[in-house]
């Protein structure tokens, strides 16, 4: 098992020097280096890695990289003084550039490969070899791993150049995803939603790549043009980065036998990821099968839980492969997400993704990588045909589990003691036909209102947004839906108890008002943000990053005004706004 060092706190870090220190390379140093690699880390030329868990690569830094924002309340977690972000030797490090990196951290850091399944098919032609050997960190490159008040953390820069698997692209990430990526970690983290975290945000003042994007307001479902974007690169951090596609990889290669060393690597791999990941929920001392199987029964539960917490704050992670799914049980990976405005099922941000990873279908999106994460297991088991057993009905139990944490959390939503498939089934049947806007009609329910005149400020119904079919415009429609939702309201508050003397009404309020949040990352939101932040002004997505990191709070009137409210009719159906072909 990977021990941290005995101390339970870390003295406050206030330089490189002092981070350096905490430095502890538990994946390099237990795992295998692909033989293949170089011994400086210059290994930056598209090829296939056939072996090892990983490559140790150099990134490439940025130039004339310039501050925009440090995740602040990550930085008070790991204890870290707030001044560090902008010290140029942490800027330069974050920003690429570990030749000056102070002992005992090392001069490079480490990509990795992954195998992709779409919705529980594998996939080998994404990798330009055809063969899957060459999928993986294409532009994230993982610098250090630290222990770091008795826990373990490694940081990614996202952005951070080409590897072995960047497939014949540039390596990096343009400010406008960045931007993306880095408020919308710390926004998840603080609605309660297991996430990668966000360190640090930094762009090039000279630097600029060709990316296609979106002209301003148009409907195309493809972006229109090319267009010169500045570099950034933001460093995420996690527990690991280790993915389901990663053990998919080493998985697919021991059933094939690759290689006389593919069923060693996948053992390896799986026990390290039950170190890293597992290791308060897991026995070290049980024999392999067993925490094989401990293993699986303890993804599926996060994993469960996850998606039912993505659906609980309005979340579609648009691309939810394998390669995208962190075998750790957290949000991971945020390309063409996106938090709904509009209530749908059928919600989907990527262009590319379909009704299979659309907003409602995401438990059985996850269904299918658990799929994929059990097949990668199975020949570990083989030799025992009990564990095998149980693998399988830890798999098939998948959506009886999800369904009932999808239960607890509607439940919870909805302030209620016991779900109620009627009444619950009324409501999304009544906010499609509406049209309601998901997040302020649940906070507005937490009010407890005493009719639908606080509802109705989450109703579409002042003209109609474009491309939203409005299932009622008359005023004898009108009413009729007042009437309904009168009668569903009346329901609802039958069902809550709150004359109940164990719970009053102000009391369910705050407790609902604790599960609903108030404030949400809208892209319409972001996209000023990012746009100003081209021209080096950093004022909104400041603000953005202090609103979004208080979500459940009633903030000032201003703030309420600006970030409470509905989306423009005008926005809806623009490209880049509410959809997206990619995310680079």
């Amino acid at each position: 098992m990977i021990q941290p060092p005995p101390r339970e706190t870390s003295p406050g870090v206030s330089t490189l020097d002092d981070l350096a220190g905490l430095a502890d390379y538990s994946l390099m140093e237990s795992l295998n280096c692909d033989p293949d690699a170089t011994l400086d880390g210059a290994d930056h030329d598209p090829r296939q890695v056939f072996t090892g868990h990983y490559v140790p690569v150099k990134p490439t830094p940025i130039e004339a990289p310039e501050y925009i924002a440090h995740g602040k309340s990550l930085f008070r977690e790991l204890g870290f003084d707030d001044s560090l972000a902008q010290t140029a030797d942490f800027v330069r490090v974050f920003s690429g550039d570990l030749t000056e990196a102070p002992e005992p951290m090392r001069k490079y850091g480490w990509a990795c490969g992954y195998a992709l399944s779409i919705f529980g098919t594998e996939y080998t032609r994404q990798c330009p070899f055809q063969t899957g050997n060459g999928y993986g960190d294409g532009r994230a490159v993982s610098v250090l791993e630290a222990v770091i008040n008795g826990k373990r953390w490694e940081m990614q820069l996202k952005g951070g150049g080409r590897t072995p698997y960047c497939r014949g692209a540039d390596g990096r990430a343009v400010l406008r995803s960045s931007v993306r990526e880095f408020l919308a970690q710390e926004h998840m983290h603080a609605l309660g939603v297991p996430t990668s975290r966000s360190l640090s945000l930094y762009v090039s003042k000279t630097e600029k790549v060709k990316r296609p994007w979106y002209s301003d307001g148009t409907p195309s479902p493809d972006p229109d043009r090319l267009v010169s974007e500045p570099v950034a690169i933001s460093t995420r951090v996690a527990p690991s980065f280790i993915r389901v596609g990663q053990l998919e990889l080493f998985g697919r290669r021991a059933r094939k036998k690759e290689h006389p060393q593919a069923m060693e690597e996948l053992k390896k791999i799986v026990l390290h990821l039950i170190d890293r990941e597992y290791g308060e929920a897991i026995d070290p001392k049980l024999e392999v099968e067993k925490k094989v199987v401990l293993l699986a029964r303890e993804f599926r539960s996060r994993l469960v839980s996850l998606v039912a917490n993505w659906i609980r704050v309005g979340y579609c992670q648009g691309n939810f492969n394998s390669d995208n799914c962190a075998a750790g049980g957290f949000t991971l990976d945020y390309g063409p997400y996106g938090f709904c405005d509009l209530f749908s099922p059928h919600f989907q941000p990527w262009t590319g993704g379909g009704h299979h990873f659309a907003f409602l279908n995401q438990p059985v999106a996850a269904e299918r990588n658990f799929q994929m994460f059990c097949s990668a297991m199975r020949p570990l088991l083989t030799a025992s045909p009990d564990a095998l057993s149980l693998l399988d009905e830890i798999q098939n139990n998948f959506p009886k589990a999800m369904q009932a944490e999808m239960e607890r959390m509607w439940t919870a939503k909805l302030g209620l003691e016991v779900f109620n498939t009627e009444l619950f089934n009324q409501l999304t049947m009544l906010m499609a036909q509406t049209p309601v806007d998901y997040t302020l009609f649940f906070r507005e329910l937490s009010t407890i209102p005493d009719d639908i005149g606080p509802l109705k400020k989450s109703f579409y119904t002042e003209s109609s947004p474009s491309g939203v079919s409005m299932k009622w415009t008359t005023e004898t429609d009108t009413e009729e839906m007042d009437r309904r939702w009168s009668q569903w309201l009346m329901k609802w508050k039958s069902l809550i108890s709150i004359d109940s003397p164990t719970r009053s009404r102000e009391a369910l309020s705050r407790q609902m008002k604790r599960v609903n949040p108030k404030y949400i990352l809208r892209e319409w939101l972001v996209v000023p943000a990012y746009q100003q932040a081209s021209t080096g002004n950093y004022a909104l997505l400041r603000e953005l990053q202090d609103v979004m990191t208080l979500p459940y709070a009633d903030q000032a009137k201003d703030i309420n005004e600006k970030y409470y409210r509905l989306k423009p009719p005008e926005l809806f159906e623009i490209g880049g706004v509410s959809y997206y072909s990619c995310s680079s």
